[in-house]
């Protein structure tokens, strides 16, 4: 049975067809003010102005098996595309925000067995059923703060054993969640301490254990590398990544977070999806991704969250980069999925206008986990995963007022959840 929902002050990001953003285009968001909006079987079927409405030029008006729904001026905006995260994790790491606030750094944590190999030996010790459990009930919160797709990475495994252990409990959320769940193998995220002395011998068990196993079992639909100083080499990344194309996955590459080391290169000429981070950028990392189709991820929580810089947004959105935004959530550097955080940080912090944030979460970031055809704006066809907000004066309210939480209700595959 169709629904048709009334009243809706704005119907946020109504596009015909889809479009990666870039440049001016990324400030230019469609909306529908005063209108409704059509759903059958969970997917959006038809909107327009309340005035075609309510004077019954259109179809729905006189459709008495349409149920009707009354948005009671709620703003109607497609959910958040969450493109980064890493929410399968065994426990919290509080004590190293301690520590920072101490005046540790990120780099400091990790070289005394902190960060990545602190989460990788709690992890090593939980059981898949317990890590699926944990996993499972972040996601339920996460959506009702608006996310309707997300990308969920390994690495904290660092062994054979603890990799396919995560990426299976990818697998499982993929096969119970109401919302698209994207895969990435992320072996390459630390080298374990067994290996600090033998980089290589790591490196071989990526390519000769890990990604073979994960091959067989289809249980990733990327690869991705952290390429950075003290971490993997451009040399090592671009072995790992091209292991990983040959076995079917799509690159994916954590780029320039603490220093500039030409991982955005890397990536363009790998053709990966994305690169994410992006703190570190100088003018030739920003021209290659300008003139490439590989989109720039930036997680801007994670560079609050360490007190580190913040990416240069204005630069690679007037250079004519495709960004997105996303979360990054997970246990050390970003313990948060609220995306509407996401997007007050961009505003505050990166100077992104509301109109650039909403895209760059929604059509853009659907772009960077390959699920536009799916989601990321209002659009005939696509799946009926919406957020309603509370009464707002406009959208700006939403990145303005960042500690207020503005969502009604959390609509996915045309059902309330």
């Amino acid at each position: 049975m169709p629904t048709v929902i009334i009243n809706i002050k704005q119907l946020v990001n109504v596009r015909e067809e889809n479009k990666l953003l870039r440049g001016k285009d990324l400030a230019e968001l469609p909306i529908i003010n005063n209108a409704f909006l059509v759903i059958e079987d969970g997917l959006i079927v038809d909107y327009g102005c309340m005035e075609e409405y309510t004077t019954g030029n259109s179809q729905w008006t006189i459709n008495d098996k349409a149920e009707t729904i009354d948005a009671a001026g709620a703003t109607i905006l497609p959910t958040y595309c969450d493109s980064h995260t890493h929410i399968v994790f065994a426990a919290s790491r509080e004590n190293e925000f301690v520590d920072k606030i101490n005046g540790l750094s990120y780099a400091d944590i990790a070289a005394k067995g902190g960060g990545i190999l602190n989460s990788a030996a709690k992890l090593a010790n939980t059981s898949e059923n317990d890590l699926f459990d944990m996993a499972y009930n972040r996601l339920q919160q996460l959506m009702q703060l608006g996310t309707g797709a997300i990308e969920i990475k390994s690495g904290y495994g660092l062994s054979l054993e603890n990799e396919l252990k995560i990426l299976r409990v990818i697998k499982r959320l993929k096969d119970v969640s109401l919302i698209p769940v994207k895969a990435t193998f992320l072996g390459a995220h630390a080298f374990p301490i067994a290996y600090k002395e033998n980089k290589q011998g790591y490196i071989d068990i990526i390519i000769n254990e890990m990604i073979p196993a994960i091959a067989k079992e289809n249980l990733a639909d990327y690869i991705d590398a952290f390429c950075e100083e003290g971490f993997f080499s451009i040399q090592q990344t671009e072995t790992i990544c091209n292991a990983g194309i040959a076995a079917g996955l799509k690159v994916k590459i954590h780029a320039n977070q603490l220093s500039s080391t030409g991982a955005v290169q890397l990536g363009v000429k790998l053709n990966a999806l994305s690169v994410d981070h992006l703190e570190m950028m100088d003018d030739d990392a920003i021209n290659s991704l300008a003139s490439s189709n590989t989109i720039g991820t930036l997680l801007p929580t994670a560079a609050f969250f360490l007190r580190m810089d913040y990416q240069p947004a204005r630069k690679l959105i007037e250079a004519g980069c495709a960004i997105a935004l996303a979360t990054d959530y997970n246990p050390g550097s970003s313990p948060s999925g609220n995306m509407n955080f996401v997007n007050a940080i961009s505003c505050i912090q990166m100077k992104m206008l509301p109109e650039e944030v909403i895209n760059a979460s929604t059509i853009n970031a659907a772009y960077a986990m390959e699920v536009e055809n799916e989601l990321g704006s209002i659009t005939k066809g696509k799946k009926a995963n919406l957020i309603f907000t509370k009464p707002i004066a406009s959208l700006a309210y939403l990145p303005y007022s960042f500690g207020t939480n503005l969502i009604d209700k959390v609509m996915i595959n045309g059902e309330f959840v």
